[in-house]
């Protein structure tokens, strides 16, 4: 049940605001003055506080309730406080709104609105407390894996990306292949690298081979080498990419492109080890962890007879999805910022162009933007114009966001800032006063 502290020398309005909280299923204490309150809210937690702004009979100028305020303020910056007056003049406790009171009500009050006020700040608080919450287990994973684990430098924050990584490192030291699914861009290769660079053969070969970037009767000669003779041009053996990786891993991207005889004997190796090379008879024997990676629909290749289906359930011992960058929207402006040479920034609006972006190409997309921006702008400032990117259209909105739209904004953008004012229609700077103004709190 939500708690309300009422600050009030008068006992008849602390008992009337408690006998209405308490038909409406919210708790109530009482304080009957700012020392008294102070040391309620010193001694156990509450959701809001309601406070008047005189507590001598003899005082109407208000400055007990300021001070009460900003001390409340000071101890407590998160925790709304609404001002209860009974001035002909308001203009202090508009001045204590701008400070970022959460409202003020004059007596005799309304309760309807009282209860509305009273009912959104606590649902708000609630929401910014689940918020901070979420945002504090965000961090803690993620120092957890950067100290833990070899990251190859990698730029993120999306927990999308956070368990991608998790499942990456877990699974790191164990002998098997994995399986890397996703669209083109995303960063498949560098999940790849952190699996090699946490494997139990960290300093082992890491080799390459981009199967789609091959005629398909080139890519058995390029996995399993060939001798001299075996086909035209190949006047001298040469070693494939498993020899190579032998004692690492290999990384087989694109591997819906691989052809059926090609599925066949990576099939072999992969249970046993053995190959042989193109145009020989004698066996070579091998220890390589097979990582693939594919953005095509392995399963309906199989439905049509193009992929072997028990290829496809031996490569995918354990399969890692990554997520299009769309879909990691806490990643955008990290990686935009790490592309970037140094002395150049981002002005908010730019920032807000990125987020607004849908990125049909990726990390890949992004980091041409940024390469493309840096050159293109005139001073250290990337303005949104020097992105190139299709112009956005937000539909006209002639009302000022409330408060619960501007927390389900920031919900909805895992607390990123500047995600949440390209969503709302607004500058960061201008969303950063509007949350100033209603009391809601910053993430650090």
């Amino acid at each position: 049940m939500p708690t309300v502290l009422i600050i009030d020398d008068n006992a008849a309005v602390a008992i009337a605001l408690e006998v209405l909280f308490s038909l409406h299923d919210i708790a109530a204490l009482r304080a009957a003055s700012p020392e008294e309150g102070l040391a309620v809210l010193a001694r156990q937690p509450v959701d809001l506080v309601i406070q008047d702004m005189n507590f001598s009979a003899d005082t109407t100028s208000g400055e007990e309730g300021v001070a009460l305020f900003r001390e409340i303020r000071q101890r407590h910056p998160d925790l709304p406080v609404i001002l209860l007056t009974a001035w002909t003049h308001l203009d202090a406790a508009v001045d204590l709104v701008k400070a970022g009171a959460a409202d003020y009500l004059s007596k005799p009050w309304n309760d309807e609105r009282l209860l509305a006020t009273v009912t959104n700040l606590i649902e708000l608080g609630q929401a910014n407390r689940a918020l901070t919450s979420r945002l504090q287990r965000e961090r803690r994973a993620k120092r957890e894996l950067e100290q833990n684990f070899d990251l190859r430098g990698l730029v993120w924050q999306d927990p999308a990306t956070e368990r991608v990584l998790h499942l990456a490192c877990q699974v790191a030291r164990a002998d098997v292949p994995v399986l890397i699914t996703g669209p083109n861009g995303t960063g498949k290769e560098r999940i790849a690298e952190i699996i090699q660079a946490n494997s139990q053969v960290p300093d082992g070969p890491f080799v390459v081979l981009n199967c789609g970037a091959l005629p398909s009767e080139l890519i058995e000669a390029e996995l399993f080498g060939a001798d001299a003779g075996a086909y035209t041009g190949a006047s001298k053996a040469r070693e494939g990419k498993f020899e190579a990786a032998d004692g690492g891993t290999l990384f087989l991207d694109e591997i819906g492109n691989l052809p059926l005889a090609g599925q066949m004997k990576l099939l072999r190796v992969l249970e046993t080890g053995r190959f042989e090379r193109l145009g020989s008879n004698r066996e070579r024997q091998v220890k390589v962890r097979v990582i693939s990676a594919t953005n095509a629909d392995l399963g309906a290749m199989i439905r049509a007879g193009s992929f072997r289906e028990d290829l496809f359930y031996r490569l995918n011992v354990i399969e890692l999805r990554l997520p299009p960058l769309a879909a990691r929207p806490g990643d955008i402006l990290p990686l935009a910022l790490s592309f970037l040479p140094r002395g150049k920034r981002l002005h908010a609006s730019a920032e807000a162009a990125l987020l607004a972006h849908t990125w049909p190409g990726n990390v890949r997309e992004l980091k041409n933007v940024m390469a493309r921006a840096s050159l293109l702008a005139q001073g250290e400032v990337i303005m949104v114009a020097d992105l190139g990117l299709p112009a956005v259209h937000v539909a006209a909105n002639d009302t000022e966001p409330d408060r619960d739209a501007i927390a389900q904004a920031l919900a909805r953008a895992g607390g990123v800032v500047a995600q949440a004012a390209a969503e709302l229609g607004l500058s960061r700077q201008a969303l950063y006063r509007r949350m100033e103004r209603l009391g809601i709190a910053r993430s650090a």
